[in-house]
């Protein structure tokens, strides 16, 4: 919906509103259609707006109450703003068609208690007149961004980590620990740091409070202590994932689907087609190889030719990943561990040429064990367990279905205790700096946190804990970056929580995943899809990309740069031989190899460059 950003200056020095203007111009992309700032002496509010709902004026923030105590900013959607307002209006009256009023008038009568009652994604502050006060909270799952940076003298936050750097002196300075994970495990954003020195993240479900003398954080929403009963069956599955598809429809500006032929994004098109007769009013946007790759899924999106007239495809390749470096690393911040988010960069690119809002299939996997390693957690629960013949079935279903033993490897690793399962992730390439993997492996928290699950329902939840996040926040910059705005059905917090709390043979069962969702959409959804084993999303040929003689000779200027050398992460000749045997098909590490790239060039971009607000110009698009 927007970008918005502040600064709170503790020595009671007023703030400048040019500080302010530098941030909303690094983050423009958020907001094309508006703009605006709020100055009350020591504290600053900005924004910058993608109109969605009421694309008048009078959705412009910072937005004042009608007493002039309270000013909003807001960046997300509250997809149930019509039955707030009414619930609301016997009491208050409205000025305008915007959930912004909606959630502010929220606030007014609720607050910091207004979050229990909304249902969608924000990120958003309110500063009170009267207490000299600012409430920030973020929603339940962190599917909206906040990073802010505290010292001394001020706090500083905002809905992208390069408006801070713009106000900041000097420059940033790398967090170790966080690259470590990034390239040992593979994981981002499972704590409150970040790839930056001294900026952190408010997690996802709290809220903090600045007030004269500092800040004070706490959690408003805890996933796990909402004990909701479970479904009781696929069909009240299907109507509460119809409406929460419904919901996401409000919008005064064009709506589309990411439709990748998996389940998920899938499960959303049908019902949309059912919800919609005339089949003109539905776009999709895929990602598509080319029928030999293994990573195209042209096959299983081909199955709605019959019945949408609005399907729209892009074509990623080695040639665009390289043409687009620069765009799409200044448009993420962060490095990220695999070049899937560039699939969705590219879809993001192509909807925006025909929408403003995109339906995407996120948070499916996290709830109903779609990722594969998710059979490792349900086994070892079953040992626990000691069901010994179940647990003998369901391995022998398994290997029966998928033909491959990667579950059961799974299986195995999630026994060992947490030191192993570090030692074994540093071992398993090799290529990680000796000096580097010593100071950062015994202080890593996800080998005990997201891989030490104790059974398939524990992993779900660590999984909204920890892991979900860094592909909300993928999610969020690749669509904010073309000025669109992405929502998730499968993340309605009704949703989630009813369907965590049911057994774990209604998740996984006889070597399927998803088991209620497939059973929902009997009927619903294409059966070729909805009974389909393998699991591929937005994926990338990215092992042959890197094989290609643009990569090679980049890869190997890289490897051989004594700024790579000297930065210590990475071992280069042990990283040259791997690359090396990549290219002969001895192995196939292309993620791996991204990594590296990916960090090489953050490094470059944000740690050697002084201007953030250069960078930013340079690379709009």
């Amino acid at each position: 919906m927007c970008g918005i950003c502040g600064i709170v200056n503790f020595d009671g020095r007023d703030v400048e509103e040019h500080e302010l203007r530098l941030m909303m111009q690094t983050m423009k992309h958020r907001g094309p259609n508006d703009d605006g700032v709020f100055k009350d002496g020591n504290t600053g509010l900005g924004f910058v707006r993608l109109s969605i709902l009421d694309l008048s004026p009078a959705g412009h923030q910072p937005m004042l109450s009608q007493d002039g105590r309270y000013a909003l900013v807001f960046n997300g959607e509250v997809y149930n703003y019509i039955e707030l307002k009414q619930q609301l209006n016997s009491k208050y009256s409205f000025r305008t068609k915007t959930d912004t009023e909606a959630l502010l008038t929220s606030y007014m009568e609720w607050g910091e208690g207004c979050m229990d009652y909304f249902n969608g994604m924000f990120a958003f502050g309110v500063y009170d007149k009267q207490q000299k006060s600012l409430f920030i909270a973020r929603d339940r799952f962190g599917v909206k961004p906040f990073y802010y940076y505290l010292d001394s003298n001020r706090f500083i936050f905002a809905s992208e980590i390069q408006p801070i750097l713009a106000v900041l002196p000097g420059k940033p300075r790398p967090n170790n620990q966080v690259i470590f994970d990034y390239l040992t495990f593979n994981r981002t954003d499972h704590t409150e740091e970040t790839f930056f020195e001294g900026i952190k993240k408010l997690q996802h479900g709290h809220s903090l409070k600045v007030g004269r003398n500092g800040i004070s954080i706490k959690r408003w929403y805890n996933l796990r202590e909402k004990n909701q009963a479970p479904f009781n069956s696929p069909q009240e599955y299907q109507e509460l994932f119809r409406d929460a598809v419904k919901l996401r429809l409000r919008a005064d500006v064009p709506v589309g689907v990411c439709l990748s032929g998996g389940l998920d994004s899938s499960s959303i098109t049908s019902l949309l087609i059912q919800e919609h007769p005339s089949t003109n009013q539905i776009n999709t946007f895929s990602a598509v190889y080319g029928k030999s790759e293994y990573a195209d899924e042209s096959s299983f999106i081909d199955e709605y030719k019959s019945q949408l007239k609005n399907m729209f495809y892009t074509y990623p390749s080695a040639d665009t990943l390289f043409a687009d470096m620069d765009k799409f690393i200044m448009a993420h911040g962060e490095p990220m561990p695999r070049t899937t988010p560039y699939a969705e960069y590219k879809v993001m690119e192509l909807a925006k040429e025909h929408v403003v809002v995109t339906l995407v299939g996120q948070g499916a996997d996290e709830q109903l064990g779609g990722y594969h390693y998710f059979f490792g957690t349900h086994f070892k629960g079953l040992l626990r367990q000691f069901a010994l013949l179940k647990l003998l079935s369901e391995m022998h279903s398994y290997y029966k279905n998928h033909q491959s033993t990667y579950g059961l490897k799974t299986f195995a690793y999630f026994l060992l205790p947490s030191f192993l399962k570090t030692y074994a992730r540093v071992s398993e390439h090799g290529y990680i700096h000796k000096t580097f993997s010593g100071e950062y492996s015994g202080t890593n928290r996800i080998a005990s946190e997201l891989y030490d699950s104790d059974d398939l329902t524990d992993a779900l939840y660590d999984h909204f804990e920890y892991k979900m996040e860094h592909l909300l926040k993928w999610g969020d910059r690749n669509s904010m970056w073309f000025s669109l705005e992405s929502r998730f059905p499968f993340l309605d917090y009704r949703l989630v929580e009813k369907t965590l709390a049911m057994p774990a043979d209604m998740i996984i069962k006889k070597g399927y995943t998803k088991h209620i969702l497939r059973e929902a959409m009997k009927g619903v959804l294409p059966e070729r899809i909805r009974m389909r084993m393998d699991k591929k999303g937005f994926e990338t040929p990215q092992d042959k990309w890197f094989r290609t003689p643009k990569f090679q000779q980049m890869i190997f200027d890289m490897l051989g740069s004594s700024g790579f050398k000297n930065r210590g992460y990475i071992d280069p000749e042990k990283a040259l031989a791997l690359y090396k045997m990549h290219l002969a098909g001895e192995v196939s590490i292309g993620q791996e190899i991204w990594k590296w790239i990916h960090l090489e060039l953050w490094c470059r971009t944000y740690l050697e460059k002084s201007s953030m607000v250069e960078l930013e110009t340079k690379h709009t698009i």
